[in-house]
């Protein structure tokens, strides 16, 4: 994956952003941030290559091993939404139709599913995951900033979400768990079960920034289902440079918090960014296993692995959305091993390539549960 730097943002219309040297001013989301410039990774900026530091190979990966099975990962998705609706179609039908071959057991959307909040986006995701639908296969899908307040600009937690994504239509579905039980007829938190290799999932999504109350019902839902492997999927939770999102240790100096929304200050800070759902969530449970998140920019890739009472819990940042025409249509593949390890790939159908840099392509220990 090419890292794209906060001077390369700067200097690239394409991106919406302009600013000036020594402090970051993005139109991500019409939500303006200004601040000291976070960390960057190294890069060589001078190329003009936005494939410069990732080695892609043409051709699919290799089928899973014997035993293992599939979890995709489809992060970030608005540009497709506003301006690439082919690209995203072609993702949901690769995965369905890869099904049998990989053993896919389920689907984790990041959230940013529109760029706008508009209807026109709207209906372009919903043709989209249609297909994974139509196909009986199950999804957990999470609102990003982008997804809410007029224009997608997060100044409040409306949303069209529930226009085009109703409850009725998932209820019932292949894999359905439920849903925020004081918004039962509200998708923004779910969770779904995916069942793979013996083995039983839960797929717990919640919303951006979500509030108090909101980690309240999902510390219930893991604790009611010790038995099940979690997966968490939230849009902002780790950063770009290895670390969780934390207001309070870090401030403007990772960009993008939710705590900096609208939204936030709508509600008297109730939203909770990385580090609170680590303290207030994930630390707590011996049954969560990972973590995955979109959102954050630079080069859209992180990684996270705590040992919380004896226990690696890897939490991954995947977005794709700085790459050419939207994003690419890059998805990453999780290959689940029956020796309790896991490995990534990250496949455009899109380019028919995989990207084999180290940080696109690895190797994880899965944390026991129990």
């Amino acid at each position: 994956m090419g890292i794209i730097t906060r001077r390369q943002l700067l200097s690239v219309t394409a991106s919406g952003v302009v600013g000036l040297a020594g402090h970051v001013t993005t139109a991500r989301g019409d939500q303006v941030v200004a601040g000291p410039a976070p960390p960057a990774k190294p890069s060589a900026e001078t190329s003009k290559d936005p494939y410069a530091d990732g080695i892609l190979t043409p051709g699919e990966p290799p089928p899973p091993v014997a035993g293992a099975f599939t979890f995709v990962v489809l992060p970030d998705t608005q540009n497709y939404a506003e301006r690439f609706p082919a690209t995203y179609i072609a993702q949901t039908k690769w995965i369905v139709a890869q099904r049998e071959a990989r053993r896919i057991t389920g689907v984790f959307h990041l959230g940013d599913i529109t760029n706008r909040n508009t209807p026109e986006q709207w209906k372009n995701a919903q043709a989209a995951m249609r297909v994974l639908e139509t196909a009986g296969m199950p999804y957990c899908m999470v609102p990003g900033n982008h997804d809410y307040g007029p224009g997608g600009n997060a100044a409040d937690r409306t949303t069209l979400l529930n226009e085009f994504f109703p409850i009725t239509d998932r209820r019932g579905g292949p894999g359905w768990g439920g849903t925020y039980d004081k918004e039962p007829d509200r998708l923004e938190n779910n969770f779904q079960f995916m069942d793979g290799g013996g083995r039983k999932f839960l797929a717990l999504g919640l919303e951006f920034g979500p509030r108090a109350d909101v980690v309240r019902w999902a510390n219930e839902v893991v604790g009611d289902h010790p038995d099940h492997e979690v997966v968490l999927l939230t849009h902002a939770y780790v950063y770009f440079d290895d670390t969780r999102y934390d207001w309070v240790a870090r401030g403007t100096r990772q960009q993008w918090n939710p705590h900096t929304y609208g939204m936030a200050k709508a509600s008297q800070g109730d939203v909770h960014d990385g580090e609170q759902l680590w303290q207030e969530l994930v630390s707590k449970h011996r049954n969560v296993i990972m973590t995955f998140n979109g959102h954050v920019l630079g080069d859209g890739l992180g990684r996270v692995t705590t040992t919380a009472a004896g226990r690696e819990i890897s939490q991954q940042l995947v977005n794709f959305q700085m790459r050419p025409n939207g994003g690419d249509g890059w998805l990453r593949l999780i290959e689940m091993r029956p020796d309790g390890t896991a490995h990534t790939w990250d496949y455009s159908p899109v380019l028919g390539s995989r990207n084999e840099s180290p940080q696109n392509q690895f190797a994880f220990t899965l944390a026991k549960v129990g």
